[in-house]
């Protein structure tokens, strides 16, 4: 099974760093022409840098623009009108008490992580309907099923997530573009490891022994147990965004590990 994405124009919202880089770069060994963003141009910079390190004849464009916002998203889409593959990752992640968090961080964590893959969708998505093909991929989380006692809010706007990428599959239905939602575990990100730096360092275990103890404690589910390495996350979103998965849409993709226990989703 070879997966060829030449021809084929990739937009990954939050990708310099963590799963959005590892899928940007996924996306560009198989031949896709990726766009890269991020709020950061300096961050812009290195994540492309980073991907041509590793896949030479990457064809890479990058923009600086926050996504989270609607003046960001027009600036995209004035810089990339159209797109064959749209991938919405751009996400954020805190652990906050239900009872501590206020009616402003319910809604910066809905607009930056359900309203912009929605305002995305909404203008490539008829383009893709006209050229009879196109792939919409939204990042859940094991968290949009389990909603985490610590991370209520965020796993609020993960099931967010899937009922809107459900939702847009069902609306397009019969048009060659496939819409899927891919659900993550605990991933070996450059966030997780910024949340745990503090904990390795007083038990003394490296930042990976740090994930994999965080993972048996805080997901004692995984079948796995262990964190998953960002390439496991970023082949399957790969595989999804190529024409190999013409039949799967409207589908909740789990790469959690096992962390869900269910036979279904």
């Amino acid at each position: 099974m070879k997966i060829d994405l030449g021809g084929k124009l990739a937009i990954v919202s939050g990708s310099t760093a963590g799963i959005g880089l590892g899928i940007s770069q996924s996306l560009a060994e198989a031949g896709a022409t990726v766009v890269v963003i991020g709020r950061d141009a300096g961050k812009v910079e290195q994540a492309l840098a980073s991907i041509r390190e590793k896949v030479p004849a990457a064809q890479l464009r990058g923009l600086t623009a926050d996504l989270g916002t609607a003046d960001g998203a027009q600036k995209l889409f004035a810089a990339e009108p159209r797109a064959d593959i749209l991938v919405n990752n751009l996400g954020i992640f805190d652990a906050v008490d239900f009872f501590e968090a206020p009616d402003s961080e319910w809604t910066r964590f809905y607009e930056v992580n359900v309203i912009s893959g929605v305002r995305l969708a909404r203008h490539y998505v008829p383009a893709m309907v006209e050229q009879g093909w196109g792939r919409v991929i939204f990042l859940s989380s094991e968290s949009g099923v389990a909603t985490p006692a610590d991370m209520i809010n965020y796993g609020v706007t993960k099931s967010a997530n899937l009922a809107v990428s459900h939702g847009l599959a069902k609306r397009l239905a019969g048009t060659g573009v496939t819409v899927n939602a891919i659900l993550p575990g605990p991933t070996f990100t450059d966030g997780l490891q910024d949340m745990l730096k503090d904990a390795a360092a007083e038990s003394g275990r490296s930042l990976r022994d740090e994930a994999d103890a965080f993972v048996l404690k805080a997901r004692p589910t995984s079948i796995i147990q262990r964190v998953a390495d960002v390439e496991e996350v970023a082949h399957l979103v790969t595989y999804i965004a190529s024409p190999l998965s013409s039949a799967t849409t409207g589908a909740a993709l789990r790469v959690d590990g096992g962390v869900v226990d269910s036979l279904t989703i």
